[in-house]
Parts: C-alpha cells; structure tokens; sequence
C-alpha cells in the first residue's frame, strides 16, 4: 500500500494528485433486489468492509447512486436495513455535497476511522431507474438518445395502476418491455415515484430557458464545453441577451464544473422553477480551446490554443510557474512541475490532498539514482540541491534521506515506537499478535546503521507492509 518510508498515495511529481481512498478501492450495493440497492459495500485489497450510517442521507446516497450509474437515489436507509455486512467499517461520517462522481471524493473521518457497529451499515434504496432505462424508452419512441433519467415523479405523479418495478434493462433493447423487472403489475412503490425521461429530439426540437438563480461561472462552464466553446468568460443573468419565451426548464442549476452537459448537474427538477424570462441565465464563452503538443503525454508539451479553426501559440515573456500552474488545472493534469520534462525537475510528493517537497540534507546521487528509476526515467545524471528548481511549497515530507543496499543491516529507532508498529511486524513474521512494544535496546544494541525512524504503522498494514510504515 505505501512506498518504503512514504505513503503509497504519494507519488512523486510525475504522477497524478491522490485520492481520499487508498488505490483500488471499489463500491457496490449488496442484498437489495437489483445492483441498484442493498447496503453500501467497499472492497480494497481482497477486502471487504461497509459504510457507517453517522450521518448518512440523500445526498450522500445521490453519489453512490450516480457512481454506480443508478440514476437518482429514492432513499438512504440506516440501520443495517439490508443486513449487517462484516470485515472492516471503511467509512464514518461520510458528507457529501452531492455533486461528487465518487463517494471517496466526500469528507470523512478518514479511511477506517469509525466509531460504528455493523448494526449501523448504511444503504441505498433506488429502484433501480437510470439511463439505460431511459436510453431504451427514447428509442421505443424515436425520440433520439437518453439525456436523463429523472426520479421521484418529477414530471408529476400518474395515477391507477403501477405496472413496472425494478426496471433493469441493459441498454440495447428496443422495447422496455424486453427489458428485466419484477413482473407485471408487482411493485413496492407508490406514484410518488414515478419513473421520467428526457430525450435529446425533445431538447434540440424545443427552446427552453434556464432560470438564473444561482447561476454562476461553474456552470457556464459546463454550457461552453457541452457546445464545443471552449471555456467560460462570464455567465450572464437577468435576461442580458434577451428575454426566452415558453417554458423554462430548469432553475436553481448548481454544477460542480467537471460535467460534460447542463442536465448532469444538479437543479430544482425538469420544469420546476420560480422565475419569469426577466431571469433568464446566458454564458459568454471565449470560443478557444487549449491544448499541450509534442510532448510524452497529453499533460506535457508546448502550450497550443486553437480558435476560430485556427491554431497558435503562447509568448513566453513573464511566463512562470503560477501561468503553467492554471494551464495544467485547466486541463485536469494535476499540478504544474518545474523541470524541462517529467524527468527533471523539483521532488515533490503527493499525499493525502497535500503536497511537499524533499529537504537536499545528505541528498546525493544515489538517493537521486531511486527517484530517477521510481519515475522510470534512467540513471540519474546529477542530484541538486539548494532549491536549483524553484522553491516550493508546503510541508517537507523527507529529510536526510538515505538509501539501504543489498547486503547491510541495521536497526529500527524506538521514537514512537508502539505497539501497533509492533503488531505489523508481529504478522509479517508469522508471530501471532504483539504482546509488547519494547525500547531502550531491552533486547541489546545493534550495530550498523539504523535504518527507520519514528515509525508510525496503522493497524491494518497487512503482513507484508512493515517496510511501507510512515517514517518522517
């Protein structure tokens, strides 16, 4: 899980920003009648373990939902209403905004931080409804592709009977009736939660306007990019273009600004509003988009702007890392590094939403030599020091740093040496459990060098992890 010394989540500058959850971590929903319901499940590792209900609601809910691509969330329920899971209670207090793709891009207490019980797993209750079903229901009726698939009778309530419940179709059937669901006329709903599409041919064969309330530049954002007009200038309001006429469709939208369209983000509900076309939203885009050229990777290169079929370049007069910096934000490349290319430049580290550096005290050309193969990058030709890259900023995660080589031994320091250090190596000996932490060489002084320092373990490294303890 971690790198000798460091966290597996950092990563030097190369790599891309971390994650709130370790890596490989995936979600699903157990115990409910479709994939689209059941209690809230994680596996990390060969692993399994739950979430814990502290907390938890329908926003929280909404994003496992949407990442498990189950359209919108009916219900979280609490309580192990699905059975109590076992293994490890990965999540406590989780608090989404409800804008996340990843329920891992929520707050929490922090992975396997909880003060649960599996008596409080928490779940999920969706029907099943999503935009498989729907792409099936537009093109049942020739109205072109799926745009939504809406929820909780948001086109209003129907009325007699409830023929289909659970829906599950796959996507490609013709016909909804081809489609999985529980059988005709069995359900377990009330018209409260009556199913809705929105089909592309209703959208481009109508007008509509958008309500400005709330309207800001997250979401003129998103307009640009879903008609190809590269990024948002300003987002306009009070009708500044002109008054729309017929219905408006959407109000209070509130995008995240990572949606590919306006019907990803959230919003009132189709068709609920409290406006007049006195508030009709508008966007200015600049009509450019940007690119990086002829470098390794997409993330990589010379700076490229493509307007009005055109394509040129940027002046590098006053450029700096702050300019490169919004460029590689721009383009969901991470951080900007300084350096000619990925394979020089600053030692940085990524860890845990956070980013530091590596203090040049001891740094030589073979500390140089690991961070150069890490990278993939050859034999390390120089190893500076004195901030000959720039300066950077925030924590300094490693200081005099050194490197083991084959053939020498040494010792572990006993600062903050516990007993949950000693557990780690407990397991990875095959010796049961730890019994005590000892320090002050009760065992005798070793001799050679010592290798690790202020050794902090968490109690789930497993057996074989003892080398990847956190070490400042």
């Amino acid at each position: 899980m971690l790198m000798p010394s460091i966290p597996s989540d950092a990563t030097s500058a190369a790599a891309s920003l971390t994650a709130s959850a370790p890596s490989g971590a995936t979600i699903s929903l157990v115990n409910g009648g479709s994939r689209c319901e059941g209690r809230v499940e994680i596996s990390h590792s060969g692993g399994r373990g739950t979430v814990c209900d502290d907390g938890w609601d329908l926003s929280d809910a909404q994003v496992v939902c949407r990442q498990l691509g189950c359209g919108d969330a009916v219900s979280a329920t609490s309580g192990a209403s699905f059975g109590q899971g076992s293994g490890s209670i990965y999540l406590d207090d989780v608090n989404c905004a409800g804008w996340e793709s990843s329920i891992f891009q929520c707050r929490h207490n922090g992975w396997g931080v909880h003060n649960c019980g599996h008596h409080e797993d928490a779940g999920v209750c969706d029907d099943g409804w999503d935009l498989s079903d729907a792409q099936v229901v537009c093109r049942q009726l020739g109205c072109g592709d799926a745009v939504s698939a809406t929820s909780g009778a948001s086109f209003g309530q129907g009325s007699g009977s409830i023929y289909l419940d659970d829906v599950n179709c796959a996507g490609w059937e013709s016909s909804i009736f081809q489609c999985r669901h529980n059988g005709w006329g069995i359900h377990n709903c009330g018209h409260s939660e009556d199913a809705g599409v929105v089909c592309s041919e209703t959208i481009s064969a109508s007008e509509f306007d958008v309500c400005d309330d709330g309207w800001d530049l997250s979401d003129a954002q998103v307009v640009c990019r879903q008609l190809g007009c590269g990024d948002a200038v300003s987002a306009t309001s009070g009708a500044s273009f002109g008054q729309g006429s017929g219905s408006i469709y959407l109000d209070d939208v509130n995008c995240a600004g990572w949606e590919s369209s306006i019907f990803q983000c959230r919003h009132n509900g189709w068709g609920v509003h409290n406006c007049g076309h006195n508030e009709d939203a508008g966007v200015v885009c600049s009509g450019a988009t940007i690119s990086l050229v002829n470098g390794g990777s997409r993330c990589e290169g010379r700076v490229e702007i493509s307007h009005s079929g055109g394509r040129g370049t940027v002046c590098d007069d006053g450029w700096d890392l702050s300019d490169a910096q919004v460029v590689c934000r721009q383009l969901g490349c991470g951080d900007a590094v300084n350096g000619g290319s990925r394979c020089e430049g600053r030692v940085e580290i990524s860890h845990s939403g956070g980013r530091g550096t590596v203090c040049d005290d001891g740094w030589d050309l073979s500390d140089a030599q690991v961070v150069c193969r890490q990278l993939g990058c050859g034999d390390a030709v120089s190893a500076t020091s004195g901030a000959s890259f720039g300066q950077g900023s925030g924590s300094i995660y490693l200081d005099d740093v050194e490197i083991s080589h084959s053939g020498g031994r040494g010792t572990v320091c006993d600062d903050g040496w516990d007993l949950s250090d000693a557990q780690v190596v407990c397991r990875q000996l095959g010796c049961g459990d730890a019994v005590s932490a000892t320090s002050g060489a009760s065992f005798g002084q070793g001799n050679g060098s010592i290798y690790l320092d202020d050794v902090n373990c968490a109690e789930t490294i497993s057996a074989s992890e003892f080398d990847v303890c956190f070490s400042p």
